[in-house]
């Protein structure tokens, strides 16, 4: 295994933000995500935590910035009193002390070298509907893509990838780790993010109609792939099928998760390959709430956005978004 430079470490937590990010109709996020780094010849671990409401990161911490304090990330937050902060503050040297615990005992275990960069990192996060009620939790625990820790869907139970994570479970009360985490998603998870609704309101329930377009691809089989885009759109909440003669068509289609942005809005498209010549039997149907009324597009030639404009878009909002992460995590 090769050292992990800093900029490794970034991308890393870049790539788990936005492979775990899923999103149910009518609903927000509340994810935190901590990261322990350990640094070849440096006795202290570095410890960042960052909190989002969807892309939206609201408070932070950084064991190794300048008087390290739970800081307001969005200027809504700092309506919350100094005792807020205080507790945040708090809890950080603790959090770090158990994520560092684990981290040595993954790092023996996988009898990694001390003299190289390892990371840990934890995400958590609930999701509410627009009224408040609970509808998912998670909890994930990842020692780069060698073991993960992952609570089930039923916050009851657990899933393990990779013999030191199983060995870690082995040490540890697994059945009570998932009571404390469950009750932690329902409740204390629940009233933050809702009472982040009430203090973000003019910035969290905002809504953006998405940008949408068709491409049209012709494949080295003689198919060819529409694709429908829905970009620069928020809140992630987003409707995307796709049509043949008026009837849903799921039938090799590619439907990946939906992607922030990088400013703060969010990207999905819904890919079916079809027959050529019979481009026109097939639809594009949009639902979101900053629609006045669900879209539905189809392939016209004369009105077929570049393939390659789109890529270019999606790369730069990608690289945005790598920048943002990468001054909020390593500013120091």
């Amino acid at each position: 295994m090769k050292n992990r430079e800093p900029w490794v470490v970034v991308l890393l937590l870049l790539l788990v933000t936005m492979d775990l990010t899923q999103y149910c109709a009518g609903s927000r996020w509340l994810q935190t995500f901590n990261t322990v780094i350990a640094e070849p010849r440096k006795s202290a671990h570095q410890f960042i935590q960052v909190s989002y409401v969807d892309s939206i990161q609201f408070q932070g911490f950084d064991s190794q910035a300048p008087n390290a304090k739970m800081r307001p990330r969005a200027a809504w937050m700092e309506q919350e009193p100094p005792e807020y902060w205080e507790k945040g503050t708090a809890q950080a040297p603790r959090l770090s002390l158990t994520n560092q615990r684990v981290l040595q005992f993954l790092v023996i275990e996988n009898k990694h070298s001390k003299n190289e960069y390892h990371t840990l990192q934890e995400l958590f996060g609930c999701n509410v509907a627009n009224d408040g009620s609970f509808l998912r939790g998670q909890y994930r625990l990842t020692y780069y893509g060698y073991d993960n820790i992952i609570l089930n869907e039923d916050l009851s139970s657990w899933t393990t990838e990779g013999s030191a994570a199983q060995d870690l479970m082995k040490y540890s009360e697994t059945g009570g780790m998932a009571e404390s985490w469950r009750t932690y998603l329902l409740r204390e998870c629940t009233e933050r993010l809702i009472r982040c609704l009430e203090l973000g309101k003019e910035t969290l329930l905002r809504s953006y109609a998405p940008q949408t377009h068709l491409t049209h691809q012709v494949r080295p089989d003689g198919n060819v792939t529409l694709r429908c885009w829905a970009l620069g759109f928020y809140p992630a909440d987003i409707t995307l099928t796709w049509q043949r003669d008026g009837k849903n068509h799921t039938q090799d289609m590619e439907l990946p998760d939906t992607r922030p942005a990088g400013d703060g809005t969010f990207q999905k498209w819904a890919v079916v390959i079809v027959p050529s010549g019979e481009e026109q039997r097939y639809t594009c149907h949009v639902h979101h709430e900053g629609l006045p009324e669900p879209l539905t597009l189809k392939w016209e030639p004369s009105t077929t956005i570049p393939i390659m404009a789109i890529l270019t878009g999606l790369i730069l909002g990608t690289l945005v978004m790598g920048t943002v992460v990468y001054l909020l995590v390593w500013k120091k």
